[in-house]
């Protein structure tokens, strides 16, 4: 019986991330986060700017490509030196952090975050601050400048997404007050979407918009781009449980499920509007779902992500299809129409359907706290007053350092690609 109890006692013990305290390492999850960090790595590189590039026009694909890499590149270095601080950072402010772990002074590989590594927490994060930044680009893609680019990455960084992430992660006032977002809604969609909005409406729209079809340089492009976003998401929700257990799986299949929803909201309204189902439009509505369950993936159980993820994939649809050409703003590849406008509903949805049987102490709406829906109106205000007003400063400081953001008129009608890399995309010749 001993021998049997002793067996029994070792084929339980990889199952012990489920009794892990917090200050003490965990291997099993931090294997897992080890994971989800290069999930999310993933989706800026390769899946954004494969998604972003297949949808700009063939002249300025490789721009595309350069400006998506190169703000990962950026933003990795900015975060380890103050990026992270100025989030996480111990500060009686609760509104930004403090430079404590500048140069990540204080944190060494026996820091423990959690069940993890602090070195892990930090660089996890770091893929979010990343794909952030690069998901503005979406709004400004054929017309600004390389270099412009690079000098507004390093301002709103450190501005704008520090300041956010601490109050929703870091303990600031939206934590506070009791704001839902397990894994971006404000932090990362409508932040970078109302960005996007900001800085296209002060670059003006593109020569040719409306008068000139403008078409994607490689559809098959754009659905790969939007498969590994999906894959990587994977690595965004889940992997914000930072731990191995049951919250990470309920939060991989309501991410999942809302995905798929999202995908086939956006067909089925395409189809009824425009008479024909595009690929474009499904691989767009798998990441308007997406994007609908990210702040609600570890508060909401299966049900809820099928209504999440549809009405994200309709709203979606309509913002990029109907809303835009309404309003006459030109946000190229709609990162405002899917980002910000599903990132919003995804925060309300929130709300809504927060289940305490998902996440003890959180309840929406239909679980009998309606506050908790006027909590997140308060969040998104928040997040949308200073998200657009402090890129209006990061915007105007870029343009005094680089005097001017726009390209110039016939480098435009040239193509970014050629212009300014003095590249092409192929070789057809």
């Amino acid at each position: 019986m001993k021998i049997k109890s002793l067996i029994l006692f070792f084929l339980l013990l990889p199952c012990t991330s489920v009794f892990a305290e917090d200050g003490v390492l965990n291997s099993g999850d931090t294997a897992w986060i080890i994971v989800s960090t290069a999930l999310v790595m993933m989706m800026t590189p390769a899946g954004l700017a494969l998604f972003y590039g297949g949808m700009s026009r063939f002249k300025n694909l490789l721009n595309t490509f350069a400006m998506t890499f190169i703000a990962y590149c950026i933003v990795s270095v900015i975060w380890v030196i103050w990026g992270y601080s100025l989030a996480f950072g111990e500060s009686s402010s609760l509104f930004i952090g403090s430079l404590n772990h500048l140069f990540l002074a204080g944190i060494d590989i026996n820091s423990i975050s959690g069940t993890i590594p602090t070195i892990l927490f930090v660089i996890f994060q770091m893929t979010f601050a990343c794909i952030t930044v690069a998901l503005i680009l979406g709004s400004v893609v054929d017309r600004m400048k390389f270099s412009s680019w690079i000098v507004f990455v390093v301002l709103w960084i450190t501005f704008i997404y520090a300041p956010v992430c601490n109050w929703v992660w870091g303990g600031g006032w939206l934590a506070k007050i009791g704001a839902l977002d397990f894994a971006g809604g404000n932090v990362v969609h409508i932040n970078a979407g109302i960005a996007g909005l900001v800085l296209s409406l002060v670059l003006g729209r593109r020569l040719g918009y409306g008068k000139d079809p403008m078409f994607p340089s490689s559809v098959a492009l754009t659905s790969l781009g939007a498969a590994l976003l999906w894959f990587g998401w994977f690595g965004f929700n889940a992997g914000s449980a930072l731990v191995a257990d049951g919250l990470a799986a309920s939060a991989f299949l309501v991410t999942n499920t809302a995905a798929a929803m999202g995908a086939l909201g956006w067909m089925f309204a395409e189809w009824f509007h425009n008479k024909k189902p595009t690929i474009l439009g499904i691989a767009s509505g798998a990441v308007a779902g997406l994007v609908g369950i990210t702040p609600a993936a570890g508060f909401v159980n299966l049900p809820a992500s099928l209504i999440i993820g549809l009405v994200a994939g309709i709203i979606g649809f309509f913002s990029v299809a109907v809303l835009k050409y309404k309003i006459g703003y030109d946000d190229s590849l709609d990162a405002f129409g899917v980002h910000g406008i599903c990132g919003i509903w995804g925060a309300i949805a929130t709300g809504i359907f927060a289940s305490p049987s998902i996440s003890s102490g959180s309840a929406g709406l239909i679980y009998g706290n309606p506050m908790q829906v006027w909590i997140q109106f308060v969040s998104i205000v928040g997040t949308i007053l200073f998200s657009g007003i402090g890129t209006l400063a990061v915007i105007y400081i870029t343009n005094l350092i680089t005097s001017g953001l726009r390209v110039e008129k016939d480098e435009e009608l040239e193509g970014l690609d050629n212009s300014l890399h003095g590249e092409r995309a192929f070789e057809l010749d």
